[in-house]
């Protein structure tokens, strides 16, 4: 797989004061054990570095109503809860300093749309962003500011007619998918596992958007316990298909890690090879559908040590146009630093030696199977609005 045009990753070291707090489940260390990865397997060689600007009030405004913003400022400030505006809540604590964390953010993710949509380069990542659950006027999830509808936001104000984005994180993309529920220029299509089970408990085949923008949220309810095989199934029959009929200008990605089966937060249980796999589909997809633009971004992920810093390396990777070859090993310098830091084993290959298969949808579903009907439940809910047939045999 070649890279036809230049890659740049929007990173600097500042980017992990987005920090709720040691007993938090979203550490920074996963960030910067993936940076630190990355380097030692030689992955930043084929990516430009660019710095994170700061997003302004006027840019938040954006995506969040000014009330709000005001309130994540006063809370950051005064390191008091604002419950109302969802701030001092488990998941989303306050922290001094927490407005410029994750506006930080929100400019990081900016900066990778507008270098993708300026031409300075064909691929972006920004591994802090994927904050997808934080709404226009609440944080939720651990997300405060919603920087990936900023940055979907900024492509429409600057002239993109059609995005679509992907969002392959365990949990539903529920902040983004809101930002959008009734604006036909953008298509979100989330895999997650089922709203039944997990947070935020939303996310299902009938919820397609808003009556102006009638089957651009569409969504796939995975079951718990779906490993490779089966979400891999479901992302072939689905997304191809409607990013195909859809034509965006740009694709737009995050890719949180915490479908893993080893995270300690959700019940899906991919390896760290089906979400390489699932990258190296976006990437293809990107080429595909929207001349190679693609801005990826990462999101939950929770095995800090285990699976974040290989599963980010490998998208990098792929950003990079260069992927890694699974069976390589992980640096020696790389597990040292982990033993000496947290006294933990760190992974010694950048595979879990499980290779991804998968049977395709055109082969005919299995009613009597819990994640064919899930599929096909959103094939016959969203496939009709786009003149896609639902039953392909």
């Amino acid at each position: 797989m070649d890279c036809s045009g230049p890659a740049t990753v929007v990173f600097d070291q500042s980017l992990t004061e987005y920090d709720f707090g040691p007993s938090h489940p979203m550490s920074p260390v996963r960030v910067d054990l993936t940076m630190r990865l990355a380097e030692e397997l030689g992955v930043l060689d084929g990516l430009a570095r660019a710095d994170a600007p700061m997003a302004d009030l006027d840019l938040l405004a954006t995506v969040h109503d000014p009330a709000y913003i005001e309130a994540v400022m006063k809370a950051s400030e005064t390191g008091l809860p604002d419950i109302a505006h969802g701030l001092g809540t488990e998941d989303d604590p306050v922290f001094r300093g927490m407005h410029h964390a994750s506006a930080h953010i929100v400019g990081a993710s900016v900066e990778a749309c507008r270098r993708v949509w300026e031409g300075q380069a064909l691929h972006a990542a920004n591994i802090t962003g994927g904050l997808h659950h934080a709404m226009r006027g609440m944080a939720s999830g651990f997300c405060v500011y919603n920087d990936v509808a900023a940055g979907i936001q900024w492509l429409l104000d600057h002239g993109a007619q059609r995005v679509a984005y992907v969002d392959v994180d365990v949990h539903h993309g529920d902040g983004v998918e809101r930002a959008f529920w009734n604006d036909p220029r953008v298509l979100t299509i989330s895999l997650h596992e089922t709203g039944q089970l997990l947070f935020p408990w939303t996310g299902f085949a009938g919820d397609l958007g808003g009556p102006d923008a009638l089957g651009t949220a569409v969504n796939v309810a995975l079951p718990p316990g779906t490993a490779d095989s089966g979400w891999l199934r479901a992302f072939h029959a689905v997304v191809p298909d409607l990013l195909h009929a859809f034509k965006p200008d740009i694709l737009v990605t995050q890719q949180g890690c915490d479908s893993h089966s080893e995270d300690p937060l959700a019940h899906l249980m991919l390896t760290v090879d089906g979400q390489r796999a699932a990258y190296l589909s976006l990437h293809e997809l990107a080429h595909d559908v929207a001349d190679g633009r693609w801005v990826a971004f990462g999101g939950g992920g929770y095995a800090v040590v285990d699976v974040v810093p290989r599963a980010w390396t490998h998208l990098l990777a792929t950003v990079a146009g260069n992927p890694l070859a699974p069976e390589i090993e992980t640096p020696g310098g790389w597990r040292e630093h982990i033993e000496q830091r947290l006294g933990r084993v760190a992974p010694a290959r950048m595979t879990d030696g499980r290779p991804p298969r998968y049977r395709d949808w055109r082969e005919g579903y299995d009613p009597d199977a819990w994640l064919d009907r899930q599929v096909h439940a959103t094939r016959v809910a969203a496939f009709p609005l786009y003149g896609l047939d639902p039953e392909p045999w």
